[in-house]
């Protein structure tokens, strides 16, 4: 089956062809000659298996008979994220070029005056988050009762960010005579009881059992130590043994991110960082980056693991083992997608078995393990230098500066490498002044703890001079 069978319009056809696809998918060819017809559709689909053409493809066509008002955009599509709003943008600029159509983006972390700019002309489909469209709703910048399709993108994954209150409330507010699609990788209950109360009559369709990951992705489970040392050591391992082109690493926690990601660049690594607590500009400037290659490695946290389409990503590493087993899914998701091959690595401690257990248990299938011994590495390109010790003072005209002694007085710890010199001299003397003081100065010198007397090239303390006077 080709996309000419599905009864999308030659602007289209041509569109989708400019972009080298030739073969729909088995989500695309199930429920876009359903979405043509007016149907409400359920579509349960793991990620990367091109769900989001199959809702987007049919609107363009409904959406190019018809005219936009101003405040009243005729659809609306709710995204979890940011960034999977601004991807499904992306691709109705993508397959709409050779269609007058408008659009909207409402999501946080941008202006909200362009937004509302852009929505007073009138716009034929809204991509937003359910908080900005919320926000935007409450302010009156918005009404929505000329909506007469809503689609629901990643619905678990709503459902999981606590969304599902907003969508309650936003399919409230749209005409109940509307084509809604309902979307996501799962269906828990909270979920197919949303499904029963907003859809009518929906078609199911499902092309793979719930949960299930993609079959063309080779799945590995190293198992490490608790200590975060070890586990960048073998991560870093992992990415010089294998063949990576590019790669995505999963972090549970933004600090984690952070640190990963300085870590890698200080060996060497081309890596980049994106998470919640970066502004939406920086985020996409660091997509931009992953997606143009200026970097191949990528640390995240779970905010890009849904529904990002990068092409070409051939590892994802699971820094941490994911505390929900979906998210496992969608992780490694980001991998073997359009029919290639991937890898995914998970490392586990001992801390994560219950983790693993878990997302084996969803996945239906058991994750082999792999050890892996790490090997001596380079040092990291900018090791930081020991200080060098500081110069003597210039002693005044007329008199011989003082000859620092070769030989360290054996009261003195020796001094680590790394820290030598980090002191300055009057500094060390007022550390012997306070050790003398409080005893410690003699403690130091019994020849029990720092071994046999090697002898004193120093002045000798006040306490052991020996009055000559009587």
């Amino acid at each position: 089956m080709s996309f000419a069978d599905l009864g999308l319009s030659e602007e289209l056809l041509r569109a989708v062809g400019d972009t080298g696809y030739t073969d729909p998918t088995p989500i695309q060819a199930s429920a876009i000659p359903s979405v043509l017809m007016m149907r409400d559709i359920i579509g349960v689909a793991q990620t990367g298996t091109g769900k989001t053409a199959s809702f987007v493809l049919p609107m363009i066509d409904i959406l190019a008979h018809g005219r936009a008002r101003a405040l009243m955009p005729r659809s609306l599509i709710l995204e979890p994220t940011r960034e999977l709003a601004a991807q499904v943008a992306e691709n109705f600029e993508i397959y709409g070029k050779y269609h007058k159509l408008s659009m909207a983006l409402l999501i946080g972390g941008v202006q909200m005056g362009d937004q509302v700019k852009a929505l007073e002309k009138g716009v034929d489909v809204l991509i937003a988050t359910p908080g900005r469209l919320m926000d935007l709703f409450g302010r009156g910048k918005i009404l929505l009762n000329g909506c007469s399709m809503l689609v629901i993108d990643e619905a678990d994954r709503m459902l999981d960010m606590g969304f599902i209150p907003d969508i309650e409330e936003i399919c409230t507010k749209l005409p109940k005579q509307r084509q809604t699609l309902l979307f996501s990788a799962t269906m828990p209950p909270p979920i197919k009881k949303l499904a029963d109360k907003f859809l009518s009559n929906p078609k199911t369709i499902e092309v793979a059992r719930p949960a299930t990951t993609n079959i063309n992705i080779a799945q590995w489970v190293v198992p490490v130590k608790a200590q975060a040392f070890e586990k960048r050591q073998i991560l870093r391992q992992l990415l010089r043994e294998e063949a990576v082109s590019t790669a995505i690493i999963f972090c549970n926690r933004k600090t984690t991110v952070r640190e990963l990601n300085k870590s890698l660049k200080q060996h060497g690594f081309a890596a980049g960082e994106i998470h919640g607590d970066m502004e939406q500009p920086a985020r996409i400037a660091e997509l931009d980056r992953f997606k143009k290659g200026e970097i191949n490695i990528l640390v995240a946290s779970d905010v890009a693991a849904r529904g990002l389409d990068i092409k070409g990503v051939s590892h994802v590493f699971n820094f941490d083992a994911p505390w929900h087993p979906d998210d496992y899914v969608h992780r490694i998701g980001r991998t073997g997608r359009g029919g290639a091959t991937g890898i995914a690595y998970t490392l586990v401690a001992p801390d994560d078995a219950e983790n693993i257990d878990n997302i084996e248990k969803l996945t239906g299938q058991k994750i082999e393990r792999r050890q892996v011994t790490v090997a001596e590495e380079p040092k990291p390109e900018r090791a930081r230098r020991a200080k060098p010790d500081p110069e003597p003072e210039a002693a005044p005209s007329g008199e011989r500066a003082p000859r620092r002694s070769r030989e360290r007085p054996a009261d003195r710890e020796p001094e680590r490498p790394a820290e030598r010199g980090s002191e300055r001299p009057a500094e060390r003397g007022r550390d012997r002044d306070r050790s003398r003081d409080t005893g410690e100065y003699r403690r130091r010198r019994d020849p029990v703890d720092d071994g046999p007397d090697d002898g004193w090239n120093g002045p000798v303390p006040a306490f052991l001079s020996v009055s000559l006077g009587g």
